[in-house]
């Protein structure tokens, strides 16, 4: 089945080229140039990605990301005129799972969009193994996390380095390794943007980094998911 791809661009020229571009590779994509419709269209059309670029009328590519992983972990992929390695950052900290500078290669596009569908894919069909570790519920099958029963809404690249931390549960991963592993960030801002998925999944499993139930910070090194439970 052809990959829906929801486009979130106010240049209509370049929506009509990616529309053009994309569909020659087998994807079905719409494109939406205000923000607001963007949202919108998300529950409509359920895309399976969605490319979002920052620049926008009256909401920034930045507060759309926001909004979208209120209720959504639909894989996003950044688009900016403005590369430099600070916006990466935000955007993935904010909960994108990749981020392309303009002007870029089509062909480069196509390649990230594969590859976060790809992430998203394989998180889908693991296993269906379902394992529990104190409050904290992992079920690989139907990719989704619970604590205390309620679910947690994890982005992409967020389940990914989660459940690859579980699979290696009570072995050290050092950076490198969990950079290799999501494969979509750039390696200028890997630590960075490695340290801030950790926070966030933290955050959003409740798990108190200087007391650690469940992912323990090894300085200077990386990460580990603790194997006591």
């Amino acid at each position: 089945m052809n990959e829906k791809i929801l486009v979130i661009d106010d240049d209509r020229e370049l929506n009509s080229l990616l529309q053009e571009y994309l569909g020659t590779h087998g994807f079905v994509v719409q494109t939406v140039e205000h923000p607001q419709n963007g949202i919108e269209a998300i529950e409509k059309c359920v895309p399976d990605a969605i490319i979002l670029d920052v620049m926008l009328p009256d909401m920034d590519g930045f507060s759309v990301c926001r909004e979208i992983r209120k209720k959504y972990s639909t894989p996003i992929l950044m688009l900016t005129a403005r590369g430099d390695v600070h916006d990466r950052i935000v955007g993935l900290e904010i909960g994108a799972d990749d981020y392309l500078p303009k002007p870029f290669e089509p062909r480069e596009l196509v390649a990230r969009l594969r590859s976060i569908l790809r992430r998203s894919a394989e998180g889908s069909q693991s296993s269906s193994q379902l394992e529990r570790y104190g409050d904290l519920t992992i079920n690989f099958s139907s990719r989704s996390v619970t604590v205390s029963g309620e679910e947690v809404n994890l982005t992409t690249n967020e389940y990914e380095l989660l459940q690859y931390l579980i699979r290696n549960k009570g072995r050290v991963l050092d950076r490198s390794q969990l950079v290799e592993h999501l494969r979509g960030i750039d390696w200028e801002s890997s630590n960075r943007s490695i340290d801030m998925l950790v926070s966030r999944i933290r955050q959003k499993i409740r798990d108190d980094s200087r007391n650690p139930l469940y992912i323990k910070t090894v300085t200077g090194v990386g990460y580990v998911f603790l194997s006591s439970h």
